[in-house]
């Protein structure tokens, strides 16, 4: 915070004259937004050349095929046949997408405030089918925070990044310079599967426990800070947005089991019933310590994570495993101390969990008493962040690449393949 302090420091503070309200005149050094138009964002998709990952993000799998984000600038296409070597075929380039899901051949993703409808029949040729504008809240991508923002305006467009340079505006009755317009946050922030070749036209497929989208059956769900989104996608092809409701606050996740949407928050777990799709009904909440959790479902148990020493407010680093017998009362069976916990993903009682620079960790959780106990394998050296097990195939997204790990034999997990991060080869 050195650098917001010197530009108070050099800050002239001016009273404007002849006014009903005082009003001063703010110098002051600090992020200068840049604006992409509502306009250009209604048309920026498009496919280009593969490219290298640089800041990959949430990772989804359908088919054969792979996708991953690159945070804010677009979607990785590989094609995985051969996981031994997995082929880059594509990139496409959506501003500001954080997260995907796909239902047959078409890929739904968020850009910035729109919802989006891809249609991946051709893989050669991408091509947008629909966007349903303003369904999501207003989002600043992250900044420099030695300095302060300076003010957003909304009526520009999309911010999609910032210059740090000497600013000058007048406010009113404000002496500190961060200003916020209107409703805007920052970022952070049951499925089948197919072996056929190519995207088919049935089906869905798996995002990871870090993912804000998820299908179930003929609806899709998307979550942001507060707001359930939901979708009709009978058509896959054309969306329908029902509507959306308040479910929370601080929400960061969500998964889908059998009929229940879980929803992973700073202050816990929400659980919602959504039998009838259109109109999910509130369960039952699971309260804990503050703390950044996803959380993944198997039977009658949940189990989520708590990483401490960051923005979600806490100290405290943990496993949780909870009793989801009646969906109504959960309850707390088991706790674990962890280094550094993200996402985490559950195979029948084989256990995946993503604890940081301390690795991947691959425990039996047979007996969730005696997790710890447990440990089947540990692949430290590696900042993991998010897992999607899958009949004995394990793909994880981590700090410098995609990894992939064959676990038919746990006592003997196999790397396959990695993608690399790489600098950029645009």
């Amino acid at each position: 915070m050195r650098k917001i302090l010197n530009s108070l420091v050099i800050a002239l503070l001016l009273f404007a004259n002849s006014s009903c309200e005082d009003k001063i005149t703010e110098i002051f050094v600090a992020n200068s937004p840049i604006y992409m138009s509502y306009e250009d964002l209604a048309k920026a998709v498009k496919q280009s050349a593969p490219r290298n990952l640089e800041k990959p993000g949430k990772i989804y799998f359908k088919d054969n095929y792979i996708f991953i984000v690159e945070e804010r600038m677009g979607i990785h296409i590989f094609d995985n046949a051969n996981p031994a070597s997995p082929q880059n075929l594509s990139f496409v380039e959506i501003p500001g997408v954080v997260d995907m899901a796909v239902k047959g051949d078409v890929l739904y993703a968020d850009s910035y405030i729109d919802f989006i409808a891809l249609s991946l029949t051709n893989l050669d040729n991408i091509t947008e089918l629909k966007r349903i504008k303003n369904i999501f809240p207003y989002t600043l991508p992250p900044y420099d925070e030695d300095y302060p923002l300076a003010r957003i305006d909304q009526e520009k467009g999309v911010v999609i990044g910032w210059e740090i340079k000497t600013i000058r505006q007048e406010v009113e009755n404000s002496y500190y310079p961060i200003y916020w317009e209107g409703s805007m946050m920052l970022d952070g922030s049951s499925s089948t599967y197919s072996n056929s070749g190519g995207i088919s036209g049935s089906g869905f497929g798996v995002g990871g426990s870090l993912a804000r989208f998820g299908i179930s059956g003929n609806t899709l769900y998307t979550v942001d800070n507060m707001n359930l989104h939901v979708f009709d996608v009978t058509t896959a092809t054309s969306p329908i947005f029902y509507g959306d409701f308040y479910a929370g606050w601080a929400i960061e996740t969500l998964f889908i089991s059998g009929n229940k949407i879980f929803l992973g928050t700073q202050n816990g777990v929400n659980i919602y019933d959504i039998s009838n799709p259109r109109y999910p009904q509130y369960l039952s909440q699971f309260w804990h310590v503050t703390g950044c959790d996803p959380v993944v479902v198997a039977d009658t148990l949940a189990y989520v994570t708590l990483r401490g020493g960051n923005w979600c407010g806490n100290t405290i680093s943990r496993l949780d495993v909870i009793s989801i017998a009646d969906a109504r009362l959960p309850k707390l069976i088991a706790t674990y101390a962890m280094s550094e916990p993200y996402g985490l993903g559950i195979d029948d009682t084989t256990l995946f969990v993503c604890d940081g620079a301390a690795g991947l960790k691959i425990y039996d959780a047979k007996d969730p008493l005696l997790i710890e106990q447990n440990l089947l394998a540990n692949f430290p050296g590696i900042v993991a962040f998010d897992v999607i097990p899958l009949n004995g195939h394990l793909f994880m997204i981590a700090e410098d690449g995609f990894y992939q790990y064959n676990y038919d034999n746990l006592n003997a997990i196999q790397l396959i393949s990695k993608i690399p991060v790489s600098p950029s080869n645009k």
